[in-house]
């Protein structure tokens, strides 16, 4: 599976799309608002630079991208009449892979500057707005280019499925029955997961700490889990969509080959396994780290999560499989949301970071 060309949020302003089915990943952005005021604060307080730059990586292409630009605009022109200062002009860089829709993403910018002119604290604030198609394993900007980084909601999406888990030498998947961790999942394919977060991690570190200026800042929120804790929602929601496929291969509805070859290239991460990578490298003083809950209160009813489910994952199913089973796969998905996912109240994990770029000695 070629992640980077196949991986992206559905696309379009569609009753299956991100732009209509991310309200939880509004949620996630909202609940680290204090984080991210504290950060931007921070940076423009010890920088005061006439020119900022900003980053959103993984941004999608729903409003989402532009509630960070949002809050962002409206941090740095309160500070600024508070300090009796210009406000910085702002480049406001909206990133995220090739595949991504854009093209819906420019035609809510109209909207946001119409918002920008009407928040009291923003609209001082001179701006410019551009896309930046690329992966963030990887540079994606100048040396010392970028003030503040801002990543939601994108970590727990790695490079590629961990390499290995076909085990083609003995023409047995190591991980057949699973589609991620799952409760038969050998100790060897959470450690090829786990392998593949530190190698991803560790190039996104080293790549931001580049293009960072000195003093910059990112505050980062992706998908955790507990410590030793290998069942968590994550694993559950993957477990479910395994069965159902299952359930389609003894139908005939999909190849078992697929299904044995298909590993979702995702990984949640515990906060000391992300603290580790971090400290590891020595580049970043850790301004904050914490695992936070939020609850998937937004969405209701079996068919709302499973619609949810397919502006996420629809996109990476329908390359691996093709578009015969999508529309068939989720609406069994519906139908088993509603008899037990929407009957337990659900919390997600997520790991909320702030780091500061080191000086260099």
């Amino acid at each position: 599976m070629e992640v980077k060309k196949l991986l992206h949020m559905a696309g379009g302003i569609g009753k299956s799309s991100y732009a209509s089915n991310s309200k939880f990943q509004e949620k996630s952005i909202l609940a680290i608002r204090p984080l991210l005021e504290e950060a931007v604060i921070e940076v423009h307080k010890s920088l005061l630079p006439e020119k900022m730059v900003v980053a959103d990586l993984g941004c999608s292409s729903g409003p989402n991208a532009f509630l960070v630009l949002t809050e962002v605009m409206k941090i740095i022109g309160k500070q600024c009449q508070q300090l009796g200062v210009q406000p910085p002009e702002m480049q406001l860089f909206l990133s995220d892979l090739p595949g991504n829709d854009f093209n819906t993403l420019f035609r809510l910018l109209d909207d946001f500057e119409e918002c920008m002119k009407a928040e009291k604290d923003a609209s001082s604030v001179l701006h410019f707005v551009a896309g930046l198609p690329g992966s963030f394993y990887g540079r994606l900007f100048p040396s010392q280019s970028v003030h503040f980084f801002h990543s939601s909601n994108s970590l727990h999406w790695i490079s590629q499925a961990p390499e290995g888990l076909d085990n083609k030498t003995e023409h047995v998947p190591l991980n057949r029955g699973n589609i991620y961790i799952g409760k038969t999942s050998s100790s060897h394919v959470v450690n090829l997961y786990q392998d593949q977060f530190k190698r991803d991690f560790t190039l996104f570190l080293n790549s931001r700490f580049n293009e960072l200026v000195p003093g910059g800042q990112m505050v980062l929120a992706f998908l955790g889990r507990k410590e030793n804790d290998q069942n968590g929602p994550l694993n559950s929601v993957m477990e479910a969509i395994s069965k159902l496929l299952d359930s389609m291969v003894l139908e005939g509805l999909v190849e078992e080959e697929k299904l044995d070859s298909f590993n979702m290239p995702l990984y949640a991460p515990s906060m000391e396994e992300a603290e580790a990578v971090i400290n590891a490298q020595g580049l970043y003083e850790i301004v904050h780290i914490k695992m936070t809950e939020v609850n998937m209160d937004t969405i209701q009813g079996g068919e709302n999560v499973a619609m949810s489910m397919q502006s996420v994952f629809g996109p990476v199913i329908l390359g691996h499989f093709g578009d015969g089973i999508v529309d068939e796969l989720f609406s069994r998905i519906s139908k088993f949301a509603a008899e037990h996912l929407v009957k337990e109240e659900t919390k997600v994990h997520f790991l909320a970071v702030c780091l500061k770029k080191k000086e260099q000695m």
